[in-house]
């Protein structure tokens, strides 16, 4: 059997038409954009899935991911505020949303990208001493990311998030900032024990002002006391009562003797009146009991006239 020319020109022409159809054929992968170029200019996106295209006129440009993606900065150097270098890295976090916009209004999305972060994190960091670096952690990843965002927006990209990894100052500043911490500590301490002391004081002020207070009020009711009493024994006497008397010297008169007493250094107890007398006006007193109580009348006490005796006390 002989081929002629036709038959060989049939095949060439199905193999043809099978590589032109695998050409313009194309499968996207789930989460993957690809851009169409024809003659070199954008014409649409492919979503993922089975698309066709024109072969030998349409080309796919870009692949772009549109999954989130992470992007690590490295460590860089930032000099703060307040003249203190630390070693600052971190992460970001972006997502594609615009496959042409990434494709071609940057170039090195992810390069550019990286050297936007690392900018405004020195833009943002170097602005605030390393006191607020150190604190306020939060607040520089919030501003970072609206920064950077705003920036990366015309590229069709969203950056998610920033955030600040590590913060290292050198050692010698670490060492200081230990021996501030250990020093804030102790002068707090010592304001705790002055409060604490200043409060003891306190109260035993007012303990004492209390105190006082109580010991007057109790002087203030002996003394009304004891008018009362004067003139409770004033107007007996001023009826002619004289066994009030009676009472009222011999009150003091055994107050006086008990003083004499309990002197330490008394050789010679000189009695201003003997020892009868008192007896005498104690019954004087007795008498006045039962007047009251009995309504009797009150006999006189005997006095007797002697010279006071000499008592001999020994030293004790």
């Amino acid at each position: 059997m002989e081929f002629t020319g036709f038959d060989l020109v049939i095949p060439v022409l199905v193999v043809l038409v099978l590589l032109v159809l695998f050409t313009g054929i194309k499968t996207v992968p789930q989460g993957y954009n690809y851009t169409v170029e024809r003659f070199g200019r954008y014409t649409k996106t492919l979503t993922p899935g089975l698309s066709l295209i024109i072969p030998f006129i349409d080309r796919i440009g870009a692949k772009m991911n549109m999954m989130e993606q992470v992007l690590d900065v490295p460590t860089q150097e930032i000099i703060t505020r307040d003249n203190a270098i630390v070693g600052v890295d971190g992460v970001a976090f972006f997502q594609v949303l615009s496959a042409p916009q990434a494709a071609y209004q940057v170039a090195g999305l992810q390069n550019a990208l990286l050297n936007l972060t690392m900018t405004n994190i020195r833009t943002v960091m170097g602005s605030m001493d390393l006191d607020e670096l150190l604190s306020n952690r939060d607040a520089i990843n919030e501003r970072l990311l609206r920064v950077v965002d705003e920036a990366a927006h015309p590229w069709g990209i969203k950056v998610t998030r920033v955030e600040i990894k590590d913060i290292n100052p050198p050692a010698n500043l670490v060492e200081s900032m230990a021996r501030q911490m250990m020093a804030e500590r102790d002068k707090r301490a010592q304001i705790l024990a002055a409060e604490g002391l200043k409060q003891a004081q306190i109260l035993e002020a007012e303990g004492r002002r209390e105190a006082a207070f109580r010991d007057a009020e109790a002087r203030e009711r002996s003394a009304e006391a004891e008018a009362r009493a004067t003139q409770v024994v004033s107007e007996a006497i001023a009826k002619g009562d004289v066994q009030a008397i009676n009472y009222f010297v011999a009150q003091k008169y055994t107050e006086a003797l008990a003083k004499i007493g309990s002197a330490g250094n008394s050789k010679i107890v000189l009695m201003p009146m003997e020892a009868s007398s008192l007896v005498g006006t104690l019954g004087g007193i007795g008498e006045i009991a039962r007047e009251v109580f009995k309504g009797e009348a009150p006999a006189q006490p005997q006095r007797n006239a002697a010279r006071p005796p000499l008592v001999r006390s020994s030293d004790s």
